[in-house]
């Protein structure tokens, strides 16, 4: 059942809907209510001097004078260590081309496993940084470490982005091309979603 009411002090008036409507989601589960993500490819280069890459859905701008970025990790992940010792990672924007890639990257472990031989991934060297960018990726942003702090059962780590480069044509100061970039991005689980390449004005 629903009601319109005009608030005592707001100008608007909004429906209220019983809260019985609407299906809880459980606590643990609540993050997903945010996914689709948009999904990264993230790679470092630690004291062993072998370079990892791990998928990332939860990353995003935080700052842009100066430019800042964020990434979250579990400090169980091999590149949360080496992020820890280098003080530096990339950021490499995958497509739908190399979906596979992106999930084996997330499903592997790089204690045990060369991921870029594993899924097929080149390494490129970095204009800043160690931290390898992906060939296959699109686009890149490199970044030192500017913070990072504990969040529950994950790492917030702050990059500061030092250098940011795409493939030709694919980016303007507009925003990408979304007919030619197919970017990927997380529902759960193996599932991947793509964008509507078509804009609409507000």
């Amino acid at each position: 059942m629903e009601k319109e009411i005009s608030p005592k002090h707001s100008q608007y008036a909004y429906k209220v809907t019983k809260m019985s409507a609407k299906t809880t989601v459980n606590i643990n589960s609540a993050y997903r209510l945010l996914h689709p993500m948009h999904t990264v490819l993230v790679s470092a280069f630690g004291k062993a001097n072998k370079p990892n890459v791990t998928t990332v859905a939860w990353a995003m701008p935080t700052s842009i004078n100066p430019p800042l970025l964020a990434i979250s990790l579990a400090p169980t992940r091999h590149t949360h260590t080496l992020i820890e010792e280098s003080g530096e990672f990339t950021v490499n924007i995958p497509t739908l081309e190399i979906l596979q890639a992106v999930y084996a990257c997330g499903s592997l472990t790089g204690r045990s496993f060369d991921k870029f031989k594993k899924a097929n991934l080149t390494q490129m060297p970095s204009k800043k940084i160690k931290a390898p960018a992906i060939r296959e990726c699109i686009a890149h942003l490199e970044c030192e470490v500017d913070g990072q702090f504990t969040t529950g059962d994950h790492t917030i780590f702050a990059g500061k982005i030092l250098e940011a480069y795409a493939d030709p044509g694919i980016f303007t100061e507009s925003g990408y091309d979304l007919k030619r970039a197919r970017m990927l991005y997380h529902a759960g689980g193996n599932n991947f979603a793509l964008l509507d390449p078509k804009l609409y004005k507000s």
